[in-house]
């Protein structure tokens, strides 16, 4: 339904339920519960607009919104909502601790160990997002263009297939690649890569 707001921050709080934020759009404000990180860059500013991405979730008792300061933060977090035993608050908790790019590297390298760092979040439910997720994140079949036109490292094969799931169109991926292969070295991983291309989908 929403995307993303742009409009002016014209509060934040903090409570024991979350981390919160007012966005005002069009005489409208709207109720953000956001990360820590993201709260703590945000500011109370009602001259400059922001943009906001935006998730809109439903329960039985209540619909809440989201906000993030990036597309691929709201991505993996909606992506994160998908794994059954993974609400909104564990969600939040492991992008408090984690970056986007950290959870999805963890998630490649099978790192269970280190998302346990999030509040709330066991050796098992740690084990079944790795599970859950290396699927979703990694067996996106590359179109045959792609796999024409950039070199076919393990590092930019996993950055596709990443991007492609994470809802990127496929010439989107390939500017942002062909922008990023100059700078990167033969043995960068997939890690680097993907935070490079990352950074450069963002600008």
């Amino acid at each position: 339904m929403f995307d993303y707001f742009k409009g002016f921050i014209t509060d934040k709080k903090k409570s024991t339920k979350g981390t919160y934020l007012t966005i005002e759009v069009n005489g409208t404000g709207y109720l953000l519960e956001v990360t820590d990180r993201d709260f703590n860059s945000i500011s109370v500013n009602e001259e400059n607009k922001q943009k906001i991405y935006v998730l809109l979730t439903h329960r039985e008792d209540a619909m809440s919104l989201y906000g993030f300061l990036t597309k691929e933060t709201r991505d993996i977090f909606q992506i994160l909502l998908s794994v059954s035993g993974v609400g909104a608050k564990m969600g939040i908790a492991l992008l408090n601790e984690f970056d986007a790019c950290d959870v999805i590297s963890l998630v490649i390298d099978g790192n269970f160990k280190e998302l346990t760092r999030a509040k709330g979040v066991g050796p098992k439910l740690a084990q079944k997002i790795i599970l859950e997720l290396k699927d979703k994140l990694m067996k996106t079949e590359l179109p045959k263009s792609a796999i024409s036109s950039l070199p076919q490292t393990q590092a930019i094969s996993d950055t596709q297939a990443v991007l492609l799931s994470l809802g990127y169109e496929e010439n989107e991926i390939e500017d942002a690649l062909k922008k990023v292969i100059p700078t990167i070295v033969e043995n960068s991983n997939s890690e680097e890569v993907l935070r490079k291309a990352l950074t450069t989908l963002s600008m």
